[in-house]
């Protein structure tokens, strides 16, 4: 699901974005501040759902909306607002839903279950979530891994981004005394066969690219965040909040070029 939030208050935006980013971790979720910034957004990425605050200094919401439906006419329009008064103007827009502030998981969880245009569920797309904790999704559905570090081999192949990846950096990677032995490699290959397994049962079969000595996952097979990032989408530069990965310590090395890359587009 591809959405985006508009609000002229940062904090609203973030409470939302959190909403949503619980709902559907698999999903593309964008947060901006101005009307204008939406209606440029919304010039380059196709949009399922837009959450808008109405009372806003550049345009309202009122008429952002009016001016999204003439963008995307199946755009699903769902005001979010302190203000009970609206409620008639936000019908004359068809609006798919009206939520008072601040709004709960589960008050978005009933509006996006019961929007005026449903959306069609993609089958098929493995989606990365590399900004914040590294999670993998098929299908929407959280990849389930046997081991733990099956998990951590799968996140250092995708931070790698198509780049063959030895075995010897793998074992320096996973264990922290880096030492290469026998045992070690017996289970590096087991944690390669489970990774490849749970794509192969899910269809993707193609995802790991395995030879001799060093192993790699194909990119243009996944859709992720810190590839749209690197690809300068401005979906994926909104959602990197300044954490990668954060549950492996080696990640933290990649924090330092997002974090001078981000700056130096704004």
């Amino acid at each position: 699901m591809n959405t985006i939030t508009v609000d002229d208050r940062q904090l609203a935006v973030n409470a939302m974005l959190d909403n949503l980013r619980e709902i559907d971790p698999g999903g593309s979720h964008a947060g901006l501040i101005s009307s204008h910034e939406a209606l440029l957004f919304a010039d380059s990425h196709r949009l399922d759902v837009a959450f808008l605050d109405i009372e806003m200094p550049d345009m309202n919401g009122l008429l952002l909306a009016k001016a999204l439906k003439d963008k995307q006419p199946d755009i699903n329009i769902v005001f979010v607002t302190g203000h009970v008064e609206y409620a008639y103007d936000a019908h004359k827009v068809f609006a798919s839903g009206y939520l008072i502030k601040p709004a709960g998981t589960e008050d978005v969880r009933n509006v996006l279950e019961n929007l005026r245009h449903p959306i069609e569920r993609k089958q098929g797309r493995i989606h990365v979530r590399c900004f914040g904790s590294f999670e993998i999704f098929i299908d929407g559905v959280p990849m389930n891994f046997k081991r733990s570090k099956s998990k951590e081999l799968l996140a250092y192949l995708i931070d790698s981004a198509g780049g063959r990846v030895s075995m010897g950096e793998l074992i320096s990677v996973l264990w922290e005394d880096g030492e290469n032995s026998d045992s070690r490699n017996s289970q590096l290959r087991m944690f390669i066969a489970d990774i490849r397994k749970t794509f192969k049962d899910a269809g993707f079969d193609e995802v790991l690219v395995r030879e001799y000595n060093s192993v790699a996952i194909k990119p243009e097979l996944l859709d992720c965040d810190f590839y749209r990032f690197l690809e300068s989408d401005p979906n994926a530069v909104n959602e990197y909040m300044g954490e990668y990965m954060k549950q492996y310590s080696w990640a933290e090395m990649r924090i330092h070029e997002l974090d001078m890359e981000k700056n130096g587009r704004y």
